[in-house]
Order: structure tokens, then sequence, then C-alpha cells
């Protein structure tokens, strides 16, 4: 596997090995010593969702009970997305995206700290999140997808949309207490 550090301190790029052959395809999707040695911690929990084309999930974050994230897709392509909270880090507020599908089996390893969401392109998506911390909606948070301060470069212009996400502060509406230090 070829792991690649991003300018995000500890957010990294994760391309499996992939063996193609007539059948098909096989890879390890997690392989618990080799992602440690990467400084990928324990997981405790799996997700999985499916959406269709259009829709957006996101901006998610927990406060407590803090999330890092090993995120993939097995059919499908997204756009996925993780902001910066962490009022310390040099790259606070700053969005980081990159294409994950299942042909090209990347996965991204999102720490603590950051705001989760992600659109399909395809016409439906399967998408998997590895999650080192339990899911807890008391902790739940979220930022618009479309706060004119981050200024995400989404690839669709009307997503369908969860009520709850139609309804997340911008992040200059929030206050420190509900970011990461």
């Amino acid at each position: 596997m070829k792991v690649t550090k991003t300018d995000f301190q500890g957010l990294l790029i994760i391309e499996p090995r992939v063996f193609d052959d007539q059948r098909g395809y096989f890879y390890e999707v997690h392989q618990h010593e080799r992602y440690a040695e990467a400084g990928i911690p324990a997981f405790v929990q799996d997700n999985l969702s499916r959406s269709k084309r259009g829709v957006l999930r996101g901006m998610h974050y927990q406060l407590s009970h803090s999330q890092g994230k090993l995120v993939g897709v097995t059919s499908g392509e997204v756009w996925d997305v993780a902001v910066d909270l962490r009022r310390s880090s040099p790259t606070f507020g700053k969005w980081f995206a990159r294409t994950l599908s299942d042909k090209n089996h990347t996965q991204i390893y999102i720490p603590p700290g950051f705001a989760h969401g992600f659109c399909v392109l395809s016409e439906t998506a399967d998408f998997y999140y590895k999650c080192t911390d339990y899911y807890d909606a008391s902790a739940e948070r979220g930022i618009i997808w479309n706060d004119t301060q981050l200024k995400i470069d989404w690839p669709i212009a009307q997503p369908t949309l969860a009520a709850k996400d139609t309804t997340h502060p911008s992040l200059n509406e929030i206050s420190h207490e509900q970011l990461f230090a």
C-alpha cells in the first residue's frame, strides 16, 4: 500500500495494492498492522451508506467522541471533502477534496478535528467509513455545505440534502467552544 501525506497534518491518502485479473480484483480494505505503521489508530465502528447521484452528505463532525475516519468507495464515485476545524492548525478553515471510486480504490484517513462530507457523482455509490470512536448523536455537529467563507468547489450545484444538512451554521458562526483546540 502507498501512503501519501497531505498538507493537512494527519490527513493521509492511501492507495492499497490492487490485484486485478480476468475475474475482477482483490485488495485489503484494512490490515491493522500496516495501517498502524502508517500512524492510523484502531477502528471501533464500521458504517456503510448507499446514495444516489446528486446526494450530498455533510459537512459533519462530532465534537466530543471525535472520530477519525478511514473512508472509501466500494461501488460508484464520490467527491470527498474534509475541512480542518482544529483552531491551532495552520490549515484551520481550509478544505481538502479527492475523488474516490471503485475504479481508483483510493482511501482517505481523516483524523479527529475535521468536518467531513461527500457528494455522489455516479448513479449510486456505496461509501464506507471505518471510525475510531462510536457515533454519538448528542455530539454531532455540522457546517453548512455551501459556506461562503470555505468556498468548497462542489462539482454539483443543487445537491439533494437531508433536512438537517440545510440548517448547519457557517464556520464563522460557530463559537470556539464548538470547534477543536
